[in-house]
């Protein structure tokens, strides 16, 4: 397998900067280290952007995430043996949410495989994991027909997202927005230059993620912002997920997680005669049953459940809190948490402790907020 126009490794540098990185503090924005990056952590304050999001749009920089392009016969073959999820299922312009896996089933990154044609993949995987999925896919897709690009450093990628995203975005896209389904997916022309564009996203709203190249990038978060989108930071992104229940990967999701305990067993699609790395801990597992689930837990009160916290029944420790935050949507705080599967049923009553001190959870159903449909999920 061949690697060609690799970026420089994040590694050169202290801290990465994105593309758009210069355009920041026209906005206000607080920057902050995250996954190696110099990114805004807030611009107008998390609260007021979460609720342009859920109200009505927002765009985000995620460049930092890892981009990969992969393209030669045989490439969705070898990412097949990577991966619990079916691709074969997929068709052209379509994508599909899944983790890579290690042999025990552990989870080694979550990803968007995007099938553009049957020679032509296109992944998004996590800024933090970005070097070993790309030394993990390097390894194992033993195919020298293959040609791996890693375009992290020299593309933009940019998230608008809310109700009102395609209305904001379709004035630079030359092609009908409303035609694209949920997780579907294309290379229109934007501001008159090729590009790429998903309706994928991180927030539980409808929405897209652009990737373009730098000189298309920067007039165009200039030019979404000018014409009223809200720029969004960190912050918001992180309660936006929470909210909707999507799961942060070195959080919610590590090596020692497999995706039946995670409450991804929609992506492992076991029925399929195919063979995967982890597939026979899999097998196993949802034979034997899973002794641990993710749950979303409701606080009550005003007291917050932080990642790493101890979940307690009857002053006992049980499990761990991954995620919490206050919803602003909601009006409370919210948390996601490792229990034994015993507890996991909605309407358990848990406690967290906070602050050396317990205070009462429910288990509630999951996500936490979910959006109404629209004609493109």
């Amino acid at each position: 397998m061949t690697a060609a126009n690799d970026s420089n490794s994040l590694h050169s540098n202290p801290l990465a900067r994105s593309p758009l990185f210069d355009l920041y503090g026209e906005f206000g924005a607080k920057i902050a280290p995250f996954a190696g990056w110099e990114l805004p952590l807030q611009f107008q304050g998390i609260r007021q952007e979460h609720e342009a999001v859920r109200t009505k749009v927002g765009i985000f920089d995620i460049s930092h995430m890892g981009k990969f392009a992969l393209q030669g016969q045989g490439v969705l073959d070898g990412l097949q043996r990577l991966v619990p999820s079916d691709l074969y299922r997929l068709e052209p312009g379509r994508a599909q949410y899944t983790v890579f896996l290690n042999p025990d089933g552990g989870i080694i990154d979550d990803l968007i495989v995007y099938l553009q044609d049957d020679d032509r993949v296109f992944l998004i995987v996590n800024a933090d994991t970005r070097d070993r999925d790309k030394s993990w896919i390097l390894r194992h897709l033993d195919n020298s027909a293959v040609e791996f690009r890693d375009l992290t450093q020299s593309h933009v990628l940019i998230a608008v997202q809310g109700p009102d995203a395609e209305t904001a975005l379709q004035p630079f896209v030359e092609t009908d927005l409303s035609e694209l389904p949920f997780f579907g997916h294309g290379e229109p022309t934007i501001l008159g230059k090729p590009g790429f564009i998903a309706r994928t996203g991180y927030t539980g709203e409808d929405g897209f993620e652009v990737m373009v190249e730098p000189e298309v990038g920067q007039p165009l978060w200039r030019a979404l912002i000018e014409e009223g989108v809200t720029p969004c930071g960190l912050g918001a992104r992180d309660t936006l997920r929470l909210e909707a229940a999507l799961a942060l990967y070195g959080q919610d999701l590590d090596t020692h997680t497999t995706p039946l305990e995670a409450g991804l067993k929609w992506l492992v699609h076991l029925d399929s005669k195919g063979e995967f790395i982890g597939r026979s801990s899999l097998e196993q597992q949802r034979q034997n049953g899973v002794e641990r689930r993710l749950v979303g837990l409701k606080m009550e009160g005003r007291h917050i459940a932080r990642h790493g916290y101890r979940v307690l029944y009857r002053g006992e420790s049980i499990g761990t809190v991954t995620s919490g935050a206050p919803s602003p949507t909601l009006g409370y705080p919210i948390a996601l948490a490792y229990v034994p599967t015993p507890f996991s049923k909605t309407g358990q009553n848990l406690e967290v402790e906070v602050r050396g001190k317990p205070y009462p959870a429910t288990v509630v159903k999951k996500p936490f907020y979910r959006r109404q449909s629209s004609g493109n999920s």
